[in-house]
């Protein structure tokens, strides 16, 4: 109960969500763990397995009923391994993280109703766009590439909110970031500065690890 608080005061704080009195749609809300990491435990039998540990909890809402009546958007999400065969073969990369990507991408006022919640709080609905709707990787993946449309391919591949940015000599890696983070001040995109990594020569991208050599798990 104290998790969907927290949750719910920080949505309110940074305007993602607002109070709303009477919707038709209205989904419920539920708790569920962020698994990260990998260790190994003996089962029930005394045999080795490996199984990932929870770090955390995520407030997600169950966006199902909704999602079986939205018009599915089909627009294609890049294979991991195209995007890793890109990045082989350079000698610097930076590697940033969006700050919880979703919700920096508005939803239409129109269509706010429709992201109603509840919670033992109160009702709710999205400003922007929240993790469970079936469109929204393909809304985040479009968006992003409508934005860097110019760097793709030629300084950065994208995945996401995974930013993956490259240059043959430090210098040229530098010069590459400052255009992408002058791009990011431009249209006000927010970066996890925890996350990213900067001029380094190998990093992980999608759980591969990525140099100039390959990448491998």
């Amino acid at each position: 109960m104290e998790i969907v608080k927290k949750e719910i005061l920080k949505w309110l704080a940074a305007a993602i969500i607002y109070l709303i009195s009477d919707s038709k749609w209205v989904s419920p809300t539920q708790v569920v763990p962020k698994k990260s990491g990998i260790t190994i435990i003996k089962n029930e039998n005394g045999d080795e397995i490996q199984t990932r540990l929870t770090t955390d909890w995520r407030v997600c809402i169950d966006y199902k009923k909704l999602n079986l009546v939205t018009r599915k958007d089909h627009f294609p999400l890049p294979f991991t391994d195209q995007i890793l065969e890109k990045l082989v073969g350079k000698n610097f990369f930076c590697f940033l993280d969006e700050y919880s990507g979703y919700n920096q991408i508005d939803i239409n006022p129109l269509d706010q109703e429709k992201t109603t919640f509840t919670c033992p709080f109160g009702t709710f609905a999205f400003k922007r766009m929240p993790f469970g709707l079936c469109n929204a990787p393909a809304t985040f993946q479009r968006c992003m590439l409508s934005i860097f449309s110019d760097m793709i391919g030629k300084c950065m591949e994208i995945f996401m909110d995974d930013f993956s940015v490259f240059g043959e000599s430090f210098d040229e890696c530098l010069n590459h970031l400052q255009h992408v983070l002058e791009k990011c001040i431009e249209i006000k995109l927010v970066l996890s500065w925890d996350k990213s990594h900067f001029i380094v020569k190998e990093g992980v991208v999608l759980g591969h690890i990525v140099s100039k050599r390959g990448y491998y798990i």
